[in-house]
């Protein structure tokens, strides 16, 4: 039977380019536990898009003295085209600004005020004296006051990762005209999280085989006990609110929304199908598995809030689990595109071929703890790692049989040793399934790439090429043998190595599952072409420099 599973991937603001730090930790590893799971069969919704809403893009906005919807045009598209470009297999890639998803969020933010869990309160929010207007939480800088990081955002500090309210900073300044904020009196809905700090608790205590890092994150929150917390702001950006209460001048605040992308979206692929139900089978379904690809920084947003905004609204799946990543760290840096630290996406597609740059970041996935990258690391685990150890291992077969047989030769009477390296691929690929569906990833790709180090020694110790000219019938059962082997393992590597994945599928067909079958033999072998490129060592260094 197969399983109904929701691949959830954060929502990039179109407000700036990504760098490779968010490609290394949610777009990537969320494509590679895709491709996976459908190659075991299952029904994979793939859901994400451009957040249009979020304060960074009227930020960026007013300093280029642009609108924000120019800037949501910019970066959508650039986003569109690098996913293609980098081979993000999405199911839909939408945005927050589709009708679809206006009408999904007020669907929700009705239905949570009819159930009581949404009221109206007067607090006292930052207004800037000079620009005369309410700030937005972005707006505002500040010292955090966890880590006393000096430029921490109003919600959030980008440094430690926590999640703010505005007030919390100290010495808050305006982004807009740099003054001191005054905070006055303002009307918004709150949403009452604290309402459910006992049964996202219990929710979360019955997890298992969730990461760590995130599970106590999570925990310490609830440890502490949630907190009501605003969804309106006074903004002329965003979802627009389903009821008038408030006047003029207010939205749904964006991290509200946003999560709730991944439903809207889900409902926009139904449709878009042809088919307006059909994303029930994925929220309506108990056998369904829902996983959330996220950077550590959006821990409390889908551990917490979504978990509790999903049971005010009733009846719809929620997460099963959180596999949060943490930081990517650039030569010692974190990466982030508001401070250009880190080479963009862009940059990196520049530099080095699609797979290439797949396998360097999927090799470095940082699922347990920081990971640093340079331009050198990328090149040198290409070059190392994925030319020398499976492009060799794929050519070197390819073009010995192709030479000497022109298609794939019978494989007779095949010895201990023939049997023993096939035996080793279908353990790998059964270890690979086992840890990508655990999604660890980094242990699977190691899997694979321990595969063909295995059939590589298998070839140097029974060296064909020797044989070819002293017993070519064993020489035709070795080369067939490692064909075999590596048409099994074409398939551990084709959720990280999708376009060389491609390639191999033109010579040998496409594969029948996540499951090793022999090559028939007589199936034609042509003169392979190398599936990766050697990477100029010295000049990506002086790139670098």
């Amino acid at each position: 039977m197969t399983t109904p599973v929701l691949v959830a991937v954060a929502w990039p603001y179109a407000s700036g380019s990504r760098h490779l730090g968010h490609l290394a930790g949610a777009y990537l590893p969320a494509d590679v536990f895709a491709r996976h799971q459908r190659l075991v069969g299952n029904d994979v919704l793939m859901v994400s898009g451009s957040d249009v809403h979020g304060t960074p893009i009227t930020v960026r906005a007013d300093a280029e003295g642009v609108t924000p919807a120019d800037i949501v045009e910019r970066y959508h598209g650039e986003f569109v085209r690098q996913w293609d470009a980098i081979g993000i297999s999405w199911d839909l890639y939408t945005s927050t600004g589709t009708p679809e998803h206006a009408a999904v969020t007020q669907d929700m933010f009705l239905r949570q005020l009819e159930n009581g869990y949404i009221d109206k309160r007067t607090s006292e929010q930052f207004f800037d004296p000079e620009a005369q207007r309410f700030l937005p939480d972005r707006y505002i800088e500040g010292t955090c006051p966890n880590c006393s990081y000096p430029e921490a955002r109003g919600d959030q500090c980008e440094n430690c990762g926590r999640t703010l309210d505005a007030t919390d900073l100290i010495d808050p300044r305006s982004k807009i005209s740099g003054a001191t904020p005054e905070l006055r009196p303002t009307e918004h809905f709150h949403y009452r999280y604290s309402d459910f700090t006992e049964p996202v608790g219990a929710w979360l205590r019955s997890r298992q085989g969730w990461r760590p890092h995130v599970l106590n994150f999570a925990l310490g929150w609830i440890d502490e006990g949630l907190h009501d917390r605003a969804i309106t702001r006074d903004l002329d950006w965003g979802v627009e609110l389903p009821v008038d209460d408030l006047g003029p001048g207010k939205r749904i605040y964006v991290w509200y929304d946003a999560v709730i992308g991944y439903l809207s979206a889900s409902k926009e692929w139904a449709a878009r199908g042809g088919d307006a139900e059909a994303w029930r089978r994925w929220w309506e379904n108990d056998e369904a598995r829902h996983v959330y690809f996220i950077g550590k920084d959006n821990i409390p947003f889908h551990t917490l809030f979504w978990p509790a905004q999903l049971m005010g609204y009733g009846d719809l799946h929620l997460p099963d689990d959180v596999p949060a990543n943490q930081y990517v760290t650039f030569r010692g840096g974190k990466a982030s595109a508001s401070r250009g630290v880190g080479l963009t996406i862009g940059e990196g597609l520049e530099l080095f071929e699609p797979d290439g740059l797949r396998y360097a970041l999927a090799a470095n996935f940082p699922e347990q703890a920081d990971t640093d990258i340079s331009v050198e690391e990328i090149g040198r685990r290409i070059n190392e790692e994925l030319v020398a150890t499976w492009g060799n291992l794929v050519n070197r077969v390819l073009s010995m049989i192709h030479k000497n047989h022109g298609a794939q030769p019978a494989a007779a009477d095949r010895a201990d040793e023939d049997r023993a390296v096939l035996a080793a691929v279908d353990e790998a690929l059964a270890a690979a399934d086992a840890q990508i569906g655990r999604v660890e990833l980094r242990a699977g790709l190691r899997t694979a790439m321990d595969g063909a180090q295995a059939v590589n020694a298998y070839l140097n110790a029974t060296e064909p090429w020797k044989l070819a000219t002293t017993d070519p019938d064993r020489a035709a059962t070795v080369l067939a043998t490692a064909l075999d082997a590596i048409n099994g393992l074409r398939v551990a590597f084709a959720p990280y190595l999708p376009f060389s994945a491609a390639a191999l599928d033109e010579v040998l067909g496409g594969p029948a599952g996540w499951e090793r079958v022999d090559v028939p033999a007589g199936t034609p072998i042509p003169k392979p072409r190398p599936l990766f490129s050697k990477i100029d060592l010295e000049a990506l260094a002086a790139e670098g420099d």
